[in-house]
């Protein structure tokens, strides 16, 4: 009997494609194995082509490892920041999307944690995935921090560079906890609940007025 996992067909489509289909590849090994168990050999294998191949883009395991998290992280990030592109939409409106995007499907899945997770274990001492790490929360947490200084300003609240940081800092931990939540216990929670509870937290923390209900 053959257990060899199936493996993905191998597009030849150009260079960034190739380089996307290999990281694919290694998110399956990596999903189904553990980074250890996803050497070069298995993700070939997955990806249908040579070692060697895989060498002509990556030139070793660890920078394809580098590549494949930046790639879960900007995929999560990429997500919630739709959310953002709401045409006439009101900044605390924009704001509570944002946050339903990161609480919601396909932001939260087991999957995806499972993967991430994997990789934050090994950034503890592999540089280079823990400057991957910090790039893509810096990158989340300027946005966020972009947004509250819309709300407040819309608010009429006075805050400088500092509380608004403060502020990010604080509304990431809220969505990262809820957000491990989730994942690992998504079946506890109904299909908005920890989106409805990070909202009220953030629109608290915010000092946000209660907003007035429209009358018909």
């Amino acid at each position: 009997m053959n257990d060899a996992p199936p493996r993905r067909k191998f597009r030849r489509e150009g260079e960034e494609r190739r380089r996307q289909d290999l990281i694919e590849a290694t998110l399956d090994c990596v999903a189904e194995y553990g980074l250890e168990g996803a050497t070069v050999r298995a993700i070939a294998r997955r990806a249908g082509v040579t070692a060697g191949l895989i060498r002509h883009y990556f030139p070793n395991k660890e920078e394809l490892l580098q590549a494949t998290y930046a790639t879960i992280v900007g995929r999560m990030t990429e997500q919630a920041k739709a959310a953002l592109a709401m045409d006439n939409a009101s900044p605390r409106r924009r704001l509570a999307a944002f946050v339903e995007a990161n609480l919601t499907p396909p932001v939260i899945d087991a999957r995806i944690f499972s993967l991430w997770a994997g990789f934050i274990g090994r950034a503890t001492h592999d540089p280079a995935l823990a400057a991957a790490h910090r790039v893509g929360y810096l990158g989340f947490r300027d946005e966020l921090e972009a947004l509250v200084a819309e709300v407040l300003a819309a608010e009429d609240q006075v805050a400088d560079k500092a509380q608004t940081r403060a502020h990010a800092i604080a509304i990431n931990g809220i969505l990262d906890g809820l957000w491990i939540e989730g994942c690992l216990a998504d079946d506890l929670f109904g299909p908005r609940e920890l989106a409805g509870i990070a909202i009220s937290t953030v629109e608290a923390l915010l000092r946000l007025k209660p907003e007035r209900e429209e009358t018909p």
